[in-house]
């Protein structure tokens, strides 16, 4: 018998490092990871993966400006953006950067491929060429004069290129497209990438760069990199062991069930990566699922117009469930949407507070009220709105899971709130306090609390793509085992223990907002996005900005001894997780030093670096490890750097 589960891989796009990640990012990978919960939910064996895309010139130019190597730069953000994904509990399996030697040494063996079955050229590259968005564009593309995809200006580029013969492909593409009717979602799109890219003619495309250096150098000519949509596309199969001799994971998985992508990088999905795939003899992705944007009401988020919403700030204020809560029931999957403070202070009050919360303390109160805590489950007796409700909540799930394999997100919300909705108006319907006076009538009370306890529990089972933490905190207060969140429980019939008793006193899971307060609070904190990019622009410093502390001499600063430093090994301290234990040689002696730059810079990251050391501090113990100095660092609003140094100057040498 074959036992092997039924495979699933999903993917979001991966992340272009060139600031802090906003909720548009969130949105995204938020999606992403209900549909992977889902379908791990549902018994499949799934792959889920995110990552970044790390090269090309606008990220050489973004990490000059930030004074950084590229690499270091790209790190940075990574390690910011791993943090996040955490705190926003993405349950990825594989989080890739391009910049890895498992994705470089296979994106080269695979643009060699291209190059030897004919698929690639060498040739002069002349055009139009936007580098935010990496992409080049012909003269009639332009739409008056500046980038048709970002609007932003673009520039004349003449240069040796490799072009990728587009027009060989473009015809099984079509036919691809008419074999596989959902191979892009939403329909609206395969319609654009047809009329505006297709049928007017495939352009080749160039698919190296010989202006900057900062990407995957072609073998065998060093001078031309990896153009970057090359590099980033691949990624997908790359994660997997392809090319290797280490595949198997490519072999499980491939081709991916579904790419989550936003509607501005749908032409490289749909019209690009198939071509790849088919130019490789490899099967093509199931879909490619576009979604529209988050917008707000005076248009699309700019930090320039002080309406950046930050996942953090969200989730630090409100929780973590209602922040994902929000982006998935708000917004329409695949169309653009809307984000107010006001809509997330009402869906947040209204859904959640009075809808779900409201029903499970009203449920544990009277549970205590009326069965001394223990949820009723021997010699009840049916009261005339039971069927009616059992009837919602089948209809409910059937539509619920219809919604989610479509990737109807919002929808499938709705089909769980029905059920909510219903079960409040159960509860107006049998009246128990009414029926608690008449003692003949216990029979029917306790059905009434039975079914509102089973109901509470699916809506906990239901709820778990979406929501990760209210799901247990139900069951808890319900006291339930977290084993009644298994999927098949949803159709297995009675599956309450006797004798379960709720909890005391039930507390409010989504306490509910000042309307006023909250909404006000977003708008600030929007307004103050503006001052707090995660790698920030060099800015002038000047006197006003500047908090001196209490002056000194120069005999006081002449006590203070800097030295140089080289250091040897960096780790993360246990249980402190803003701290590292960093090892400086300082050219006469090793020190520890422990230091709280965590959140900035990964170990690995400091491995090599000069530094300059308080040589002359008294050693302390920072939770159990001694420290013997401290690394200088300067600091402007959220962005550390270590203090720089001139690599020439020895060791142990006295900076004054």
């Amino acid at each position: 018998m074959n036992n092997k589960k039924e495979t699933f891989y999903i993917t979001t796009p991966i992340y272009y490092p060139s600031g802090k990640f906003h909720i548009g990012t969130a949105y995204t990978t938020v999606a992403a990871d209900t549909m992977a919960r889902y379908k791990r939910l549902k018994g499949f064996d799934v792959r889920f993966q995110t990552g970044m895309d790390e090269h090309g010139q606008k990220i050489q130019e973004k990490s000059e400006e930030a004074g950084l190597a590229p690499k270091a730069y790209v790190d940075e953000i990574a390690v910011a953006a791993k943090k996040l994904w955490e705190q926003m509990d993405i349950s990825y399996d594989d989080f890739i950067q391009t910049t890895e030697e498992r994705h470089t040494k296979a994106v080269q063996k695979i643009f060699k491929k291209f190059v030897d079955n004919g698929d690639i050229y060498k040739g002069e590259y002349e055009g139009w060429y936007c580098t935010p968005c990496e992409s080049f564009f012909t003269e009639t593309q332009l739409e008056d004069g500046n980038c048709p995809d970002c609007g932003r200006p673009v520039h004349k580029v003449k240069e040796e290129s490799y072009f990728f013969n587009m027009k060989k492909y473009a015809d099984r593409l079509l036919a691809y497209y008419e074999e596989n009717p959902g191979f892009i979602e939403p329909e609206s799109r395969k319609n654009e990438m047809i009329n505006n890219f297709i049928k007017p003619g495939l352009e080749d495309l160039s698919v190296s760069r010989t202006s900057f250096d900062w990407g995957i150098p072609v073998l065998g000519d060093e001078k031309h990199v990896t153009y970057v949509w090359v590099d980033a596309l691949t990624n997908y199969i790359t994660t997997l062991g392809y090319g290797t001799d280490n595949d198997g994971e490519f072999q499980n998985y491939w081709p991916a069930n579904v790419h989550v992508v936003g509607k501005d990088i749908v032409r490289f999905h749909t019209i690009y990566w198939p071509i790849f795939l088919m130019a490789l003899d490899l099967p093509l992705p199931k879909k490619v699922f576009a979604h529209g944007f988050i917008m707000m009401k005076d248009g699309k988020m700019s930090k320039s117009k002080g309406n950046v919403v930050y996942p953090e700030m969200l989730i630090e204020r409100y929780g973590l469930d209602a922040t994902r809560y929000f982006l998935l029931r708000e917004l329409p999957f695949g169309s653009d949407g809307v984000f107010s403070p006001e809509s997330f202070v009402e869906r947040t009050n209204f859904d959640l507070a009075n809808d779900l919360g409201n029903l499970l303390n009203r449920t544990v109160s009277m549970m205590n009220k009326y069965f001394d805590g223990v949820i009723p489950t021997e010699g009840l007796v049916a009261t005339e709105f039971d069927t009616a409700l059992e009837e919602t909540a089948k209809e409910a799930l059937t539509k619920f899971e219809e919604n989610m394999e479509k990737m109807q997100f919002s929808v499938a919300l709705s089909d769980i709130w029905t059920l909510v909705s219903r079960t409040n108006k159960y509860i107006d319907e049998t009246s128990p306090w009414v029926l608690a006076k008449d003692e003949a009538l216990k029979p029917q009370l306790g059905t009434v609390m039975y079914n509102l306890a089973e109901n509470l529990r699916r809506v906990a089972v239901m709820i778990q793509p979406f929501m990760t933490q209210a799901p247990k905190e139900i069951l808890r207060q319900l006291g339930l085992s977290e084993e009644l969140l298994a999927w098949d429980t949803l159709t297995a019939g009675n599956v309450i223990p006797t004798n379960t008793k709720v909890i005391e006193k039930g507390e409010p899971i989504f306490p509910r907002l000042d309307n006023e307060v909250e909404v006000a609070y977003i708008r600030e904190q929007m307004q103050s996005s503006v001052k707090t990019p995660q790698v920030e622009e060099k800015k002038e410093v000047v006197a006003e900005d500047v908090e001196h502390e209490e002056e000194i001499t120069i005999d006081d600063f002449m006590k203070v001894e800097l030295r140089v430093g080289t250091v040897l090994a960096a780790e993360k301290m246990k249980k402190a997780d803003k701290l590292l234990k960093i090892q400086v040689d300082l050219g006469y002696e090793q020190r520890q030093v422990v230091s709280g730059i965590a959140a900035y810079y990964t170990p690995e990251q400091l491995v090599g670096q000069k530094v300059i050391v308080v040589a002359n501090l008294k050693p302390v113990k920072l939770r159990g490890e001694l420290s013997q100095g401290m690394i200088l660092a300067g600091s402007v609003g959220d962005t550390l750097k270590l203090a720089q140094v001139d690599p020439t100057l020895e060791n142990g040498a006295r900076v004054r």
